[in-house]
């Protein structure tokens, strides 16, 4: 990370800045690891020492990932920090958020450290950390959010970990709500939920798997929405799956209560149909819903509902997918695809691409908390994390393509469009293709 920062002046480039309104052909100089000046506020004597030709490319903040499974401390048999940011600078990202589900579990400082500077060593992009809401995600005693703060964490979560007793929850949320940190929430009642695999539907029911209904997402999100109103927390729902949970965010949005959430991106593209050849590919956590709650995510993410988009990265070794669909692990491998994924929003007409681009860049770093210290933005003097993409470039999915350890992923095969040419963090080139 004290790698020397050359003065570089990315020359001709579609510069689009969502934050500030920016989409025009124009020049950005950075010196220093910061963002120097756009278009015309670019210094007339600027003299650099790297230019980038930017003809034919978008130009655009680095991208900010919401959620970022890295495997590291503890799974390094799936991933590790250095292998997973490397995947991300690859994919335009400059910014990932690790949940708490490490082992150990991010639920003191000292970890919180190790995995900040584990990530510098490596340098190719900006980890920032989820505390857990409660000690080693059991669900009974609340953690020190205090200090987890002071040693860097965005915000608390209990990942996808149950917290059984509703008063747990009220008070876990007045003591966040006393540091202001912001509470990262998977809507789930936990009973309801009964360790199904699927989405409760036909689909399910024909396979024989055990179902998980809409209303354990629903219910969760009610109850979590009055105890918001209750406590003042300010509280984000991380990746919905249902309708209805999308109109119950909009109305609460609508009355005022601080409340943000996001989609993410297998969510927007497959169904519980998906999952008819038991493939385990298709097992995510939640499960894949109905297609219409598939439009429903849609709507939510075109009319702003959902602020940002997220892959929700979780790879895994090959052996975790080999077992009949219920015993293996959930979750696919999505840092190498995310900017293609979500460009296809644009061609499906959903989503402009300066909207595509916000719900990846301003959209997270607002949820983060890091908005206003330029992260996701090409504000000058902010830290020069800016990413720089071919939109009309084709590729497929192959697994010598994705430089994530993880190769879990459904997509494989596809081909798709929009692909990171450069990515630079703090002003430093961290990938090249």
């Amino acid at each position: 990370m004290a790698a020397r920062k050359p003065r570089i002046l990315i020359r001709g480039g579609r510069v689009i800045d969502p934050a500030n309104h920016l989409d025009a052909e124009v020049d950005v100089a950075v010196a220093a690891g910061r963002i120097t000046g756009v278009g015309e506020a670019v210094p007339d004597d600027f003299k650099p020492e790297l230019e980038i030709d930017a003809r034919g490319l978008v130009v655009c903040p680095g991208l900010v990932e919401l959620a970022a499974h890295l495997r590291e401390p503890g799974h390094e048999n799936k991933a590790t920090i250095a292998s997973e940011t490397r995947a991300a600078a690859a994919g335009g990202i400059t910014t990932l958020c690790c949940p708490p589900t490490t082992d150990p579990i991010i639920d003191t400082p000292a970890v919180v450290e190790l995995i900040r500077q584990r990530a510098e060593r490596a340098g190719h992009a900006r980890v920032v950390t989820l505390g857990a809401l409660t000690q080693g995600l059991a669900g009974e005693h609340l953690t020190e959010m205090a200090a987890l703060k002071e040693a860097g964490c965005r915000g608390v979560s209990n990942a996808q970990s149950p917290i059984l007793h509703t008063a747990v929850v009220r008070r876990a949320f007045e003591y966040a709500a006393t540091f202001d940190l912001t509470v990262f929430i998977h809507p789930e009642e936990y009973w309801l939920a009964n360790g199904g695999v699927a989405h409760e539907g036909a689909v399910a029911t024909r396979l024989g798997l055990p179902g998980i209904p809409a209303a354990a997402e629903t219910a969760a999100v009610a109850r979590d929405l009055a105890l918001i109103e209750h406590t003042g927390v300010r509280a984000h729902f991380c990746r919905l799956t249902h309708s209805r949970s999308v109109q119950m965010i909009a109305r609460a949005q609508y009355d005022g209560v601080p409340v943000t959430a996001d989609a993410a991106i297998p969510y927007l593209y497959f169904t519980e149909l998906d999952i008819a050849d038991f493939d385990s590919q298709f097992h995510v956590y939640p499960p894949l819903r109905t297609q219409r709650d598939r439009e429903g995510l849609r709507a939510g993410l075109a009319r702003g509902t959902l602020s940002a988009l997220c892959s929700d990265h979780q790879p895994h070794e090959a052996d975790a997918k080999l077992n009949p669909f219920p015993a293996t692990e959930p979750g696919i491998s999505g840092l190498d695809t995310l900017l293609p994924l979500a460009l296809r929003l644009v061609e499906d007409k959903l989503l402009t691409l300066p909207e595509v681009i916000e719900r990846l860049t301003a959209g997270p770093a607002r949820i983060l908390g890091l908005f206003e210290q330029g992260t996701g933005t090409l504000n000058p003097g902010a830290a020069a994390d800016i990413t720089l993409f071919d939109p009309e470039a084709t590729w497929r999915i192959a697994p010598a393509s994705l430089l994530s350890q993880g190769h879990n992923t459904p997509f494989m095969g596809w081909e798709v469009k929009g692909r990171v040419m450069h990515t630079l963090l703090g002003g430093r080139r961290v990938f090249e293709r």
